[in-house]
């Protein structure tokens, strides 16, 4: 028995499980845990509630909770805060520019540009739910 506790994934609550799922597979390059696959095409989507992805070693990395509402944070304003975020390393600034893009073209849009900081150039994106998350330089 291990001494401590042992992180399965980050679950997000959202009001669409298989969106957010979808854009987070695509962002990060992740695969569903056997059985959460979207069905075929036709299919109804009725256990899609709460879906995991896992990475190309079967490691779980996300879980996706549906719920009937969520208030969308306003960060930076502070009325709704973040509540949570993960950040996302790249090698460069290149990389930087080039996931910044295909985050938005997967529906995210950009919060913050702190990309003019020499030690750690950063974009704060949201995802299609809200969810702020961090592309940085590290």
């Amino acid at each position: 028995m291990s001494s401590y506790p042992q992180m399965m994934h980050t679950a997000l609550d959202t009001t669409d499980a298989r969106a957010l799922a979808e854009f987070y597979r695509e962002l990060l390059g992740l695969q569903y845990r056997p059985g959460d696959e979207p069905p075929a095409d036709g299919e109804p989507d009725d256990d899609a509630d709460w879906l995991v992805l896992i990475d190309g070693d079967g490691n779980r990395k996300l879980a996706f909770q549906e719920v009937d509402s969520l208030s969308r944070s306003t960060w930076p304003s502070p009325e709704v805060p973040m509540q949570l975020h993960v950040d996302y390393r790249v090698p460069d600034r290149d990389a930087l520019e080039n996931h910044r893009r295909r985050a938005e073209s997967l529906g995210a849009h950009v919060l913050l540009d702190r990309t003019d900081e020499e030690g750690e150039p950063l974009y704060v994106l949201a995802d299609p739910a809200g969810h702020p998350f961090c592309l940085l330089v590290g």
